[in-house]
């Protein structure tokens, strides 16, 4: 099979769904400039110059707009090159897209709006650039939220977006832009709600999300040469959540460390916490660990960031504590970010 970067199979996603359907366009800040979010939407603007274009720094009203032309028969794609300028959407988005098909019972149409947004660490992107929201939103009925960790599932996701329904939500982190992976030349959409077992064990179960998968499976190889096995659970999408994948895999394993890209109290960290607590307890032989931001606004210093996100080493530890050894350094397993910027 093919070997693509993850930019590289969304922008195939892309290109193939809007060859399909030809209701699907795409904007947002930057989407047809050469750089075209990582290259991400580059090849769609040349193709179809028509139906991608930038738009201005008006994310309220635009997502509004968006609404509007859903509802009248259109796809709209909207990205936001850095997640928190969706904030400025969340009325159009929380209170109409969401609601639409449950306050007109289904009579006015349908919204099939789809938000890409970027989110993640590097470059010193600091307190106000560095967020994930996908917590809140995986809160209100009616919104998917999906988190792809690989190019296979950065396309597949994204296909199944582009041909639902209802609004959904892409969170993807700038770290893995040009990670490489298998990816299916078809047209194949990965059906939301159905997480992926990335990395088979008996020891110990990690449920990551986005980057966090890659450094799990980083710290799981690690930790297989000292003889601990760990499985690893992306669940893909956190609303609709693969709620059997991730407590089959606790039964079995017994211990339970989650690893999420934002902060822990109220966070999709706790609600796996909370789940594996209600529905799991007495198959666990150790407390829950949690493994997620410190409780504070994002640093711009590129030291304090170092310290400031969990990695691999980070969730190495966790194992080895969780499993009765003693924690060591462990630092020469992180990887070294690349990314410089500017978005």
């Amino acid at each position: 099979m093919r070997v693509l970067k993850y930019k590289e199979a969304i922008s195939e996603a892309t290109v193939q769904a809007m060859e399909a359907d030809e209701s699907i366009f795409v904007t947002g800040h930057a989407v047809d400039y050469p750089s075209g979010i990582f290259g991400s939407t580059s090849a769609a603007a040349e193709k179809f110059p028509d139906r991608v274009f930038d738009c201005p720094s008006m994310e309220n009203a635009f997502a509004g707009i968006a609404v509007g032309a859903a509802a009248m028969g259109q796809r709209p794609m909207f990205v936001y090159p850095r997640a928190d300028f969706m904030f400025l959407s969340f009325d159009n988005l929380l209170n109409l897209a969401c609601k639409w098909r449950y306050m007109y019972g289904g009579n006015a149409g349908h919204v099939p709006i789809v938000l890409r947004a970027v989110v993640g660490k590097g470059w010193g992107q600091g307190a106000t650039h560095s967020q994930s929201p996908h917590a809140p939103l995986a809160h209100f009925p009616g919104l998917t939220v999906a988190m792809p960790a690989a190019p296979a599932d950065a396309k597949g996701l994204l296909l199944s977006a582009l041909t639902s329904n209802h609004p959904v939500i892409l969170f993807e982190h700038r770290s893995l832009f040009d990670h490489e992976g298998e990816v299916d030349e078809a047209m194949e959409p990965i059906p939301f709600g159905k997480a992926r077992i990335v990395r088979e064990g008996h020891d110990v179960t990690i449920v990551a999300t986005s980057l966090m998968v890659s450094e799990a499976v980083t710290a799981a190889e690690e930790l297989a040469g000292r003889g601990i096995s760990v499985e690893i659970i992306d669940p893909r999408t956190i609303r609709p959540l693969d709620e059997a994948a991730i407590l089959n895999s606790v039964k079995k394993t017994g211990r339970l460390i989650v690893a999420d890209t934002s902060w822990e109290l109220c966070g999709f960290s706790s609600e796996v916490a909370g789940l594996v607590a209600e529905k799991a307890f007495k198959h666990l032989k150790a407390p829950v660990r949690r493994i997620a931001l410190a409780d504070c606004p994002a640093p711009v210093s590129m030291p304090l960031e170092e310290a400031f996100y969990p990695k691999a080493s980070t969730l190495a530890n966790a194992v080895l504590e969780l499993t009765g050894q003693n924690t060591e350094n462990m630092s020469h397993i992180d990887e070294v970010s690349l990314f410089k910027g500017p978005y």
